[in-house]
């Protein structure tokens, strides 16, 4: 047998070492899907929790467990008590995790705590678990692991985002990369940063828009030891927003004079609340003439990868920050950070970059994969066009005021028609805008004359109900259009921000989504178009109505103007009777919240637009929410003063027949008394001494008729009188007779006592019930002769005779 030759050898051993690479990526394939079937399963059990009670036994509330580490603070061995001594499975604790998760102190949200997952939103979660699974690898097979990964994202985010011969950085928000930026800024104007550190950097300066908050800055400098003041807020430009290059211009040359480092310009690209565009091609000269760090930041920056067209944003700016995770809606991305190279020492300028941040990518590289360029310009691209029509809608619509920034301010052109030209970063961040922010802007003049021709109730009146003297209650009014669109397009993510010039503000941004949110669809847009005119029509109207409403309030004797600061609707007003604001004692007060409770809720029967206020004074008001064109103000403000008087009235009825019934009672109370002294004389006192008085009474019995009869109270009359009658007829006084023979009427009463003397006559409270006909009056007091040695005689004692039965007796 013939020795083989090299080459079959060498084919022998190239099969051997394919076996072992096939038999090693099976074990890694099924590692990874046994760990991604277990992190699936996990996350479709968290996307079934609802939001339910969480049983106390089960685990411990928030408030609790903050009540349990005071009292472990205070007691040392308690601490000991806090974890559990035995083992517990991994189902239980997912299963507690879970209740956590679904715990809610509002009984009425129902809904889930946890968003729902697509393919590429469910890809990215699983991918920070095979992150941490990955991390536990030998550092040389993990360093080739983290370069492969982060390489590959690094150029397709530099192709996607025209940013060449980059490098990268991934953090977990925008504060991280800023403190990274100023890292790269110092080290790239003063290479001996890294090893003499402070001294070698001579008082540095970072500039930024007043328009874009500083508290990223902020947290570079407490990290790296430079003092606060070395942040230069650089004033705006009146018109556009943008910072104003020549105050900064003059505050460099100031910090040179001053020995000072001008080392940072911070340029805002749709960064600022209202979506302001610095202009980064003037920025950029200035920052070559000073020698200066020239850092970009905001969702405009999010345009470029719309853009078909050749050119480079690297040649402008020296890093960037790139949100995708809130532009693609997939909150679980890291924030990228690129760069342009350092020419020093590489491993110099990556002195920071530990494996695992740089791992970190992972999440990313997987879902720029899932998505494809395409489909991530594609969405950015509805994001934008989004805006530009909402833009429109809002701006078209009578009475809204847009407060940001117009897309294509300075050149009104459309995104359309520039994305594949050559890639002019101007005029793209001037064309796109990421936010739109609007609001509800009443300042005009009102006349509340009735100027239709068939209408001529009142005088003619003109007031000026404008935004600049009435600043917060223009506030509420956008508050409340803020909580209306919320509530209605929970797909918009609308959100009500404070503007330092205007006030409440309404302000959409599709570039911050969160976790599986996307853009809305025409159709959504649509619909919003229509709310917002039949909303803001309300808004017209109540203004328009309020100056009548306040004119005519202020004329009315009995109604007053309630200052309501937290109330959107048209105003308040309180029901004060003549000649109770001189009486205001603490009785009165009680009295008069409770006259305007119940006119509240007897208005709420004709109108849902009333409702039950409180004014700074703590007494009751009725309000007045929003109203349309339609309403007559004069007409509800009749209605109030009518019904409040009614109302007023009806307590009056209320209080005088308590006071007739309870003089009744007395008077009841006093005959059963007396008659009952009277019997005890006449019968003789053996008949009621025990055991004798047995004996007496068996050897001699009393009458029969002679015992102590009931009294009722006849409200007819006014009188007390005897029941004899209603216990031998099973009869009502006033009512039908059924044993009596039709041309006959029921004796007259053997006891009759009269109220009369202390109380209204009797027509007078005839006509105080209402209802009441033909002087049939349906409340009397009925008091047994069982209760005459009974002082106390409760409300039980109260009854109505109309529903009076043969049963009763």
């Amino acid at each position: 047998m013939s020795d083989m030759s090299d080459e079959d050898t060498n084919l022998i051993d190239d099969k051997k070492e394919a076996r072992v690479n096939e038999i090693a990526a099976s074990s890694i394939r099924s590692g990874l899907a046994e760990l991604e079937l277990k992190t699936s399963q996990v996350l479709q059990r968290l996307e079934s929790v609802k939001a339910t009670p969480m049983a106390v036994n089960t685990i411990t509330s928030p408030h609790s467990l903050a009540n349990t580490t005071a009292d472990t603070a205070v007691n040392s061995d308690k601490v000991l008590a806090v974890l559990h001594g035995d083992r517990k499975a991994p189902s239980e604790i997912l299963k507690s995790l879970e209740l956590l998760i679904s715990y809610t102190e509002s009984d009425d949200d129902s809904e889930f705590p946890l968003p729902a997952l697509d393919d590429v939103s469910h890809l990215a979660l699983i991918s920070h678990s095979i992150v941490a699974y990955l991390s536990h690898l030998d550092r040389s097979q993990l360093k080739r692991i983290t370069a492969r990964i982060a390489g590959d994202t690094t150029h397709w985010l530099g192709a996607l985002f025209r940013f060449v011969d980059a490098s990268s950085s991934f953090h977990n928000d925008n504060t991280e990369a800023t403190l990274r930026t100023v890292r790269l800024a110092i080290i790239a104007r003063c290479p001996g940063y890294l090893e003499g550190g402070i001294p070698a950097l001579a008082h540095p300066c970072f500039y930024i828009s007043e328009n874009t908050t500083p508290i990223r800055l902020q947290y570079a400098c407490r990290q790296l030891g430079i003092p606060l003041d070395a942040i230069r807020l650089i004033s705006t430009n009146n018109t556009f927003g943008t910072m104003d290059l020549s105050v900064l211009q003059k505050q460099i040359q100031i910090d040179l004079a001053a020995q000072r480092t001008p080392l940072l310009v911070v340029a805002d690209i749709g960064d600022s609340l209202y979506g302001y565009v610095d202009n980064l091609i003037r920025m950029r000269d200035i920052c070559d003439t000073y020698n200066m760090w020239l850092h970009a930041t905001g969702h405009g920056l999010a345009s470029v990868a719309c853009s078909q067209g050749p050119g480079l944003i690297s040649s402008v700016v020296d890093s960037l920050i790139l949100n995708l995770g809130s532009w693609l809606g997939l909150p679980s991305l890291p924030t990228v950070l690129m760069h342009r190279q350092q020419k020093n020492d590489v491993s110099a300028v990556e002195f920071d970059h530990i494996l695992s941040k740089r791992l970190n990518s992972l999440a990313l590289w997987t879902s720029l994969q899932a998505l494809g360029r395409d489909s991530i310009s594609g969405r950015i691209h509805v994001a934008f066009q989004t805006c530009s029509i909402l833009f429109e809608i809002t701006s078209k619509c009578e009475g809204v005021r847009v407060v940001s920034r117009a897309p294509g301010a300075q050149s009104s052109t459309p995104l359309t028609e520039i994305i594949n030209k050559p890639l002019d970063i101007n005029l793209l961040f001037d064309v796109v805008s990421p936010v739109v922010v609007f609001q509800f802007d009443g300042s005009v003049n009102i006349s509340t004359a009735m100027t239709s021709e068939n209408d001529t109730k009142g005088p003619d009146l003109t007031k000026t109900f404008e935004k600049n003297n009435n600043a917060s209650y223009f506030d509420r009014l956008n508050s409340w259009l803020g909580q209306i669109l919320q509530r209605d397009f929970p797909n918009f993510n609308f959100e009500v921000v404070e503007h330092a010039t205007h006030g409440n503000c309404i302000r959409y941004c599709p570039l911050e989504l969160r976790l599986g949110e996307q853009p809305p669809t025409a159709e959504n847009i649509e619909q919003f178009a229509e709310n917002l005119e039949s909303h803001v029509d309300i808004l017209r109207a109540t203004i328009k109505h309020k100056a009548t409403f306040i004119d005519l309030v202020e004329k009315n004797g009995v109604l007053r103007l309630v200052n309501l600061p937290e109330w959107a609707g048209m105003g308040g007003v309180r029901f004060v009777p003549e000649g109770w604001e001189t009486l205001l004692t603490d009785q009165a007060k009680t009295e008069l919240n409770k006259l305007n409770m119940n006119l509240v809720e007897a208005l709420k029967t004709t109108d849902n637009a009333f409702s039950l206020g409180e004014g700074s004074d703590g007494l009751i008001c009725v309000r007045f929410g929003m109203v349309t064109h339609e309403t007559d103000v004069e007409e509800l403000l009749d209605l109030v003063v009518s019904v409040g008087k009614n109302v007023q009235e009806n307590s009056r009825v209320l209080d005088t027949m308590s006071e007739i019934v309870k003089k009744g009672i007395e008077t009841a109370i006093a005959d059963l008394r007396r008659e009952t002294e009277e019997k005890l004389w006449q019968e003789g006192i053996l008949r009621h001494v025990p055991v004798v008085g047995r004996m007496f009474n068996w050897w001699s019995p009393p009458p029969k008729e002679t015992g102590v009869k009931g009294r009722s109270l006849n409200l007819t009359q006014g009188v007390v009188e005897s029941t004899e009658n209603i216990y031998k007829y099973h009869m009502q006084m006033s009512g039908p007779v059924n044993q009596l023979p039709p041309n006959k009427s029921p004796p007259t009463p053997i006891v009759q006592t009269s109220i009369i003397s202390s109380t209204p006559s009797s027509s007078s409270v005839s006509s105080l019930l209402p209802g009441n006909k033909k002087g049939y009056v349906t409340t009397s007091v009925a008091v047994d002769e069982t209760t005459a040695d009974n002082t106390d005689i409760d409300n039980s004692a109260i009854s109505n005779n109309n529903n009076y039965d043969s049963s009763n007796a």
